[in-house]
């Protein structure tokens, strides 16, 4: 992990296009502006993680539908 320290006002660059800007620090919290193409996707931390659980369990539900679906159709045999 890249550890940098940056003053209000200053920002890092991530790749060719992303921009994140120290926008405000209050006590133990700082806002962040993020300047990114609308085809880069910015997410909390928390919502990502949430997201990526969802994906998964998204991902095992339509693999055990369709494993049913396998079965439901090997039941019926042949039609004709």
């Amino acid at each position: 992990m890249l550890v940098l320290t940056r003053k209000l006002g200053e920002s890092i660059v991530i790749g060719n296009h992303v921009r994140v800007t120290v926008l405000d620090m209050q006590g133990k919290q700082i806002r962040l502006g993020i300047d990114a193409p609308s085809e880069v996707s910015v997410h909390r931390g928390e919502v990502y993680e949430r997201i990526e659980e969802e994906n998964r369990r998204a991902a095992e539900t339509a693999h055990t539908d369709l494993s049913k679906l396998t079965q439901v159709v090997k039941s019926k045999g042949p039609q004709g």
